[in-house]
């Protein structure tokens, strides 16, 4: 194996450690908003999770598929799927909060869910590793 293969094998590993991960902070978080025995916080926190692991695993297919490819249709397919992933991504924050109505505040901590992730992540690996 090259070196490029070393490293591709490595982030491959990485992003599916942020995959699983991005679930158990998830499922970890609502588990803990039980506590607080809040159905609207719960939900909440389930419906941004769900939105902001959904919109992580699009980007995910996309930025794959893109990296796969080679030249500027790649390039312009990943520049639509983004744009469409957002259009989605404001789509589905405008229902939740205009129609739904959910907690804003359980809808912030689901929606960081992704963030929380990257941050433990780069301390593990700056620290841990």
């Amino acid at each position: 194996m090259t070196n490029k293969d070393d490293q591709l094998a490595g982030d491959n590993q990485l992003l599916g450690e942020l995959a699983r991960r991005n679930w158990i902070i998830l499922v970890v978080l609502i588990l803990l908003s039980l506590l607080f025995r809040n159905k609207e916080l719960t939900l909440g926190i389930a419906s941004g999770g769900l939105t902001a692991v959904c919109g992580y695993q699009w980007l995910h297919c996309s930025l794959v598929k893109a990296l796969s490819e080679q030249g500027q249709p790649a390039v312009n397919g990943f520049q639509i799927s983004y744009a469409l992933r957002l259009g989605a991504l404001v789509v589905m924050l405008l229902l939740l909060v205009a129609v739904v109505k959910v907690n804003p505040l359980g809808l912030i901590i689901g929606l960081s869910v992704v963030v929380i992730n990257i941050m433990l992540t780069t301390v593990k690996h700056a620290f841990f590793k």
